[in-house]
């Protein structure tokens, strides 16, 4: 019978166990062995079965139980010990309280980071993929290093989907619904007690409310806004039903909610708590983008107008692009955003049509009929950043148009290289290894590191044992999960003795596990597949690969790429080599990582815009065999792992994958396996772990996410909360004053240009060492010298008289003539040898701009 009503029933802890509650709900556990250990040594096996999730852990043992422990002296001593500890985590200073800005300001005093998924733990459902892991692996490494973050993002009442297999391999989708009661959150409530609660409009005068769930990541709030309310009608109660679930106007209410909403939540959270607003707004990705718009209101209803408004809101807005793949970003019609923005839905002060403006593809090979949320991020975002050097350089050039007469190169999108938490992600068998003989945890220095070198403080013989009761560990796994997926495919207990064979703790295992886009190519291992199962099956050298991954449910070329793959490791002669699990969740990824000697990656260049699995795997001693993209291209030197040769300039996409699969079977079959198996007179693979201790000693230090969110405090955090300290004194009169003067300059600029350039000081034989001399003569209209720079950008010219690896040097005002006119003069040093040109160029100038590219304007010579 379906029930009526439906409600929780929650867990009374005895007094004594009190402590319970705060460290089952406080997420730090995720990352934390010595509180798991706590709750798994009460009941080991109900632990397994709740599969680590201590607050379904506390409501299972039953009141009897509870009460027996709280008379167990010994376990109240422990309990009250590890809330003690978890006290002084949470409120002792940690490195951002001993760190300044490179300018000897103080460092933000709050920081908001939006995203639309949080990959916290599996016991939270609220990610799909390798965006969300980055954003919790974000908030945790935070709350470690003690940074003032406070996450934002939706809470979706059946998360991503779960993933089953059919029997002929083809990808199911079902979506458990989540009860909050019974997950590691508590809603915020008003001080009367009641839940606290957002509200934003929707066209045809509906509204759209949701409550605030928060979780704590640590020292780090993470809120959370849930449409499944009473409040709402049932269409708006279904808004946060599921993660990047719905059509194009489902998605943008889901991103309205986010932004606008998830600035409104901040508000309430400041209030009720006493939480300092942030002084920097982090965009994790395009979806939350609106939250700019919501700061423009909240700025126009105290007096400054949208332009004015604008200028202070950039300025203190930090924007990360994740993708180089333009199907990628969320793009709407403008017809549709119109609808949220205006006529009885506009916000005061800001016309539609300025909202729509933000989002325009109004550039050389756009779409003026579309709204595109990376632009909108792009021009909201002061400060903007990829997820790796090679994906800045990919997203310059993705997004010149943005700033048209500016070279690909000076684009205004620095790179900040994705990390890994360490402490969620390493074995815990690793983890006491480094901390006992080499002293290392997470927020040691990098120097430490180099003690992986030293054979005296880990032996072969140890570092060996460690690799092979990982793997032992995973196919043990593997077989269990194998076991479960054939099950659900309708496979009789008869049929599966197999199971008991498939993998084996001594063969070289490879490890493949992402979303299943198509660039990310599943299934380029499967060009020849004879030649792959010549490697899975050699006598001497086999190899096994273990698979996972979820394509979109909208996607059916991904669902056919894992049906290839799951009908190809189905055929008995291989499938004792070869398996596919479905359901790729974090409890999976926590297996799959330590248990793999080589992890593989095989993009299509240069469509990974990070990625960051390979690092979980280096972190644990694997090794990485993957094309040279994302960060891969960045830190792979030869001897951490091996670079996949690419087929670069091969325009037909099939000859391409056929090259790059060859060049992989090549490398798996005449390096990576022979030199697995090269085993010492005691077993031992000494060349191997050679490289392997390389890697733990020389990538370990650089992958972790505590290096890359001190790069974002340093790099993006900090100057963008000095710049909108700035814009904001004196009542916002500098952001006043800015855009005053930007639109001043915009006014005047179709009069500015470069009348004639003279130059000298050189022979026909110029050497290294000599000084050009170059005086440009120029028209500035209305402006003043004062309002722009006169450079000389000057270089190695190439065979296309490019000017390659160029600088810019400002030419100094010499004199001023009728009717506008200016000379600018300066010498520019020869101080390489080689082909030399030189150009000049006007561009916009004034402090408060963050980057020469900042108005987009520009006059070349």
């Amino acid at each position: 019978m379906r029930a009526i009503r439906r409600f929780t029933v929650r867990t009374v802890l005895p007094e004594p166990l009190a402590a319970l509650d705060e460290l089952s709900h406080n997420l730090r556990w995720s990352w934390h062995a010595p509180t798991r250990e706590l709750f798994a040594g009460v009941d080991r096996e109900l632990w397994a079965d709740v599969k680590g999730d201590p607050v379904a852990f506390l409501a299972a043992l039953g009141s009897e139980r509870l009460q027996a422990l709280a008379a167990d002296e010994g376990f109240v001593g422990r309990t009250r010990a590890a809330a003690d500890e978890l006290h002084r985590y949470l409120h002792d200073p940690r490195w951002y309280q001993e760190q300044r800005s490179a300018t000897g300001a103080e460092l933000p005093r709050g920081i908001a980071y939006f995203s639309p998924e949080f990959g916290i733990t599996s016991v939270l459902p609220q990610y799909s993929g390798g965006l969300g892991i980055l954003a919790g692996d974000h908030l945790k490494s935070a709350s470690d290093l003690g940074v003032p973050i406070v996450g934002v993002g939706l809470l979706y009442g059946a998360g991503y989907f779960r993933q089953s297999l059919t029997r002929d391999g083809w990808q199911l989708e079902n979506y458990p619904l989540l009860d909050p009661d019974g997950l590691p959150l508590a809603v915020l409530r008003e001080e009367d007690g009641t839940p606290a609660r957002v509200s934003l409009g929707l066209p045809g005068g509906r509204r759209l409310h949701a409550h605030v769930w928060v979780a704590a990541v640590g020292r780090v709030p993470l809120l959370l806004l849930d449409s499944n309310i009473p409040a709402n009608d049932e269409a708006s109660r279904a808004v946060t039903d599921r993660l990047y679930g719905g059509g194009g106007e489902h998605r943008l209410q889901q991103e309205l909610l986010l932004g606008v909403g998830g600035v409104r939540a901040l508000r309430i959270w400041s209030r009720l708590t006493g939480a300092p607003e942030p002084e920097v707004y982090h965009t994790n990705e395009g979806h939350a983008g609106f939250l700019g718009v919501e700061r423009i209101r909240e700025l126009v209803s105290v007096g400054l107008s949208v332009d004015e408004a604008l200028e202070a809101v950039r300025a203190a807005t930090v924007f990360t692009t994740h993708t180089p793949v333009p199907a990628g970003i969320d793009r709407f019609s403008k017809d549709l955003v119109s609808g949220y923005f205006g006529g009885d839905n506009q916000m005061d002060g800001v016309p539609v049509d300025r909202v729509l403006a933000l989002g325009s593809e109004d550039y050389e090979g756009g779409d003026p009929t579309v709204f595109n949320m990376a632009v909108m991020g792009l021009r909201l975002g002061g400060r903007a950043n990829g997820v790796s050097l090679l994906h800045g350089q990919v997203s310059r050039e993705m997004f010149e148009g943005l700033w048209p007469g500016f070279d690909a190169r000076e684009v205004p999108i620095t790179s900040v290289t994705n990390g890994v938490h360490s402490p969620t992600w390493v074995a815990p068998q690793l983890v006491r290894l480094q901390q006992e003989r080499l002293g290392l945890d997470q927020l040691t220095a990098p120097e430490a590191s180099a003690g992986w070198l030293d054979p005296g403080k880990v032996s072969d013989a140890d570092l060996w044992s460690i690799r092979s009761e990982l793997r032992s560990e995973l196919v043990d796994e593997v077989r269990l999960r194998v076991r479960k997926s054939w099950r659900e495919r309708g496979a009789s207990p008869a049929e599966l003795g197999w199971i008991d064979d498939v993998f084996s703790p001594d063969v070289l295992t490879i490890g493949f596990a992402r979303r299943v886009p198509t660039y990310k190519r599943l299934t380029l291992m499967l060009r020849d597949p004879a030649r792959l199962r010549a490697l899975l099956l050699h006598p001497q050298r086999p190899v096994q690969l273990v698979v996972a991954g979820k394509s979109h449910p909208a996607d059916e070329q991904g669902k056919r790429l894992i049906q290839q793959l799951v009908r190809f490791a189905d055929d008995p002669a291989v499938r004792h080599r070869i398996v596919f699990l479905p359901n790729y969740d974090i409890g999976m990824a926590q297996s799959l990582y330590p248990g793999c000697d080589v992890w593989l990656n095989n993009p299509l260049r240069p469509l990974e815009a990070s990625g960051t699995s390979g690092m979980k795997s280096a972190l644990n001693g694997g090794l990485n065999l993957s094309i040279e993209d994302g960060w891969w291209a960045e830190w792979y030197d030869g001897e951490n792992g091996w670079g996949i040769p690419t087929a670069d300039g091969v325009d037909d996409p099939d000859r391409r994958d056929d090259l790059e699969a060859a060049a992989l079977y090549d490398l798996v079959e005449t390096t990576v396996a022979p030199l697995y198996y090269d085993r010492g007179p005691e077993g031992v693979p000494g060349r191997w772990l050679e490289m392997v201790r390389h890697t733990l000693a020389t990538l370990g230090p650089k992958v972790q996410a505590t290096r890359m969110v001190g790069e974002y405090v340093h790099g993006l955090y900090a100057p963008a909360a000095e710049a909108g300290r700035t814009l904001a004194a004196g009542s916002y009169g500098s952001a006043r004053d800015l855009a005053t003067w930007k639109a001043r300059v915009r006014e005047g600029w179709h009069h500015v240009r470069v009348d004639h350039v003279e130059s000298g000081g050189i022979a026909d034989a110029a050497q290294v060492g000599d000084r050009l001399a170059v005086k440009a003569y120029v028209s500035l209209g209305s402006l003043t010298p004062d309002d722009v720079d006169v450079q000389v950008v000057h270089g190695h010219v190439n065979e296309s008289d490019v000017i390659e690896d160029f600088q810019a040097d400002p030419l100094a005002h010499a004199d001023s003539y009728e009717a506008g006119r200016h000379a600018f003069a300066g010498e520019v040093a020869l101080d390489s040898s080689g082909p030399f040109g030189y150009t000049v160029r006007i561009v916009p100038r004034h402090p408060g701009q963050t980057n020469v590219a900042d108005l987009g304007l520009v006059v070349n010579a």
